[in-house]
């Protein structure tokens, strides 16, 4: 009796003629993928603070800017510098240039940074140390466009006024602005030096003068102020003498010096207003200097 027939044994793949074929294939992608694998580099990348990570294979910082579509202008800061070789775990920084104008008490000029607000800018700048008022916040950003900026820095001057010498601090940008602070009146006719317009510089001193009502006569003010102050007080507006007391280049007493309406203490004052009152003086007692200057009156005379 015949037996029957055996079905036919399935082909067996890897007996197939193109398995070494797909075999070759296979290891040639693994190994090219895992050589193109060992060619990228895993890299940080800082624009203006804002901060991603990135693949790249980009041989030189350069590349791998072009590639991320970051633009350079001159002025731009970037670490590594451009020509730097790309290493796998580099950290590359890049701030851009932005146009200031800057403005320190009164002088302005033209300055470049790359500092992202204005706090570090004037880091940049050398002047984050520099006690001031600015016209900026110092968390405000500094757009790349640029911006403007002003800033005083903080000045000591001295005020003579009201009979009295003070120094005070201030950021003020005018001398009226610094008088306004201290509570200094300048009201009409009182003679404000240097002019209230002005910049006060530091250690500048600003004198408010009281108002001048009475003329002084053109032949007294002709008279050698300059001899009687030298010869009573050594021309010295601050001199002191306790023996009276006595005070300033034309050594005033209290008394006549009120008299002729001065405040406070003469020497406080400067020259000017110390020979003013002086004539004032001279005219109240109709030229009888002996009285008041005794010992050196004659030199108002030569």
């Amino acid at each position: 009796m015949r037996g029957k027939r055996r079905a036919p044994r399935p082909r067996i793949p890897w007996r197939s003629p193109w398995t070494p074929l797909a075999c070759l294939a296979g290891a040639l992608a693994t190994g090219a993928i895992a050589v193109l694998g060992g060619l990228a580099k895993d890299v940080v990348l800082i624009v203006d603070g804002e901060r991603q990570e990135v693949r790249s294979f980009a041989a030189s910082v350069r590349e791998l800017l072009a590639d991320q579509g970051v633009p350079l202008d001159a002025g731009d800061l970037v670490r590594p510098g451009e020509q730097a070789p790309l290493a796998d775990g580099v950290r590359i920084e890049v701030r851009r240039a932005r146009p200031l104008t800057l403005t320190v008490d009164g002088h302005t000029s033209r300055r470049v940074v790359t500092a992202t607000t204005v706090h570090d800018a004037l880091a940049e700048l050398d002047l984050a140390t520099v006690d001031g008022s600015l016209s900026t916040p110092r968390y405000e950003p500094v757009p790349l466009s640029g911006m403007e900026l002003t800033f005083y820095t903080r000045r000591r001057v001295v005020i003579v006024a009201e009979g009295s010498r003070r120094e005070v601090s201030t950021t003020g940008r005018t001398v009226r602005q610094v008088l306004r602070s201290a509570g200094v009146d300048v009201g009409p006719g009182r003679q404000v030096s240097p002019p209230p317009r002005t910049f006060p510089e530091d250690g500048a001193v600003i004198t408010v003068l009281p108002p001048r009502t009475l003329p002084v006569q053109q032949a007294v003010m002709g008279l050698d102020w300059d001899a009687l102050a030298r010869c009573l007080s050594g021309g010295d507006p601050a001199a002191y003498n306790p023996g009276g007391p006595y005070y300033g280049l034309y050594q005033f007493s209290l008394p006549m010096w009120q008299l002729v309406g001065g405040a406070g203490l003469p020497n406080a004052w400067p020259a000017e207003e110390q020979t003013y009152r002086a004539q004032l003086l001279y005219q109240r007692f109709a030229g009888r200097w002996e009285g008041q200057w005794p010992s050196c009156g004659a030199h108002l005379f030569g």
